[in-house]
């Protein structure tokens, strides 16, 4: 077997079979809800799309730090030109650190999670609203780097493929590498998972998992769904599979293992206050960066 084909077949069992496996057993497994426990978790319409402009914001925030931790270094760099667009970057000029440098924003995105959740589990944000952007930077910046390092694995064109050539990584340094990453996929998704609840608790019925299924599905999933035609927004015009494959890939890989552990996750409520507040704050800011993005950096920012 080939170490392509080893990681392919990693990425199908983590991506795909792992979650629909805990998702049926954790179904078939759960006790049977009761009529009132179901009811307990009301569907509220605001908090879902308030969440789901959230994740807007922050997908597109991150996305920026990638991009820009992609640029800077190599504005720094003698010999380099970069110029940053809404979707991608480009630079002049030739450097051997180039390609090292198109590692670091992945490095910056998965930082940028990493912090983020820390704040929010040491309890940062004084609404709900701040705590659930946070939540979906945490998100974000896991899951926007992780899937760079499998696909860098085997793309040697790829940001993080290049930045592995830069360092001579074997064929084995890059299996290995990417199967680590891929074994992070479930766990940082547990991990969120647990905090996303934590938050979102006290808003239904979580002592069965039915219920604690649906609170999941109201707070992240379908949100992540919802923000997705938004997201390509932000990333138009390009081809059809730059525009939408970055976004689907970040919001399913660790949606799905999110949602598929609800039904066995144990988690107590940490906080009472879930109000989600007024919808045109979120609504607002989402628009604001889509003129950056769109009137901005569309026509390229030169970093030089």
């Amino acid at each position: 077997m080939t170490n392509t084909s080893l990681i392919g077949i990693a990425t199908i069992l983590i991506v795909f079979a792992g979650p629909l496996a805990l998702g049926l057993a954790g179904r078939l497994g759960a006790r049977r809800d009761s009529v009132g426990a179901d009811r307990a978790t009301a569907w509220d319409w605001k908090f879902t799309i308030t969440s789901a402009l959230l994740y807007v914001l922050a997908f597109n925030l991150t996305f920026l730090i990638q991009e820009l931790a992609l640029v800077v270094p190599k504005a720094l760099t003698p010999g380099l030109r970069p110029t940053l667009f809404h979707n991608n970057h480009l630079w002049d000029g030739d450097s051997p650190l180039a390609a090292l440098f198109q590692g670091t924003g992945a490095l910056a995105t998965l930082l940028t999670g990493a912090a983020c959740a820390l704040l929010l589990r040491r309890g940062a944000g004084k609404s709900a609203a701040i705590r659930l952007f946070l939540f979906w930077m945490a998100y974000s910046g896991v899951f926007m780097a992780l899937p760079q390092v499998v696909i860098g694995a085997v793309s040697d064109k790829s940001d993080v493929g290049m930045a592995m050539d830069y360092f001579q990584l074997g064929s084995t340094s890059k299996t290995i590498a990417a199967l680590v990453a891929l074994a992070c996929i479930p766990l940082a998704a547990i991990g969120l998972g647990k905090l996303l609840l934590a938050e979102v608790a006290s808003r239904g019925q979580i002592g069965h998992g039915k219920g604690r299924s649906r609170l999941v599905f109201i707070s992240a999933t379908l949100p992540g769904m919802l923000a997705l035609p938004v997201i390509t927004l932000f990333r138009v015009p390009r081809e059809l599979i730059e525009v939408l494959a970055v976004p689907l890939v970040v919001t399913v890989v660790g949606l799905a293992w999110i949602q598929a552990w609800s039904w066995r996750a144990r988690v107590h409520a940490t906080r009472e206050d879930n109000a989600a507040g007024t919808i045109a704050r979120p609504l607002g800011a989402v628009l604001c960066l889509l003129l950056i993005f769109q009137i901005v950096l569309r026509p390229g920012v030169h970093f030089y």
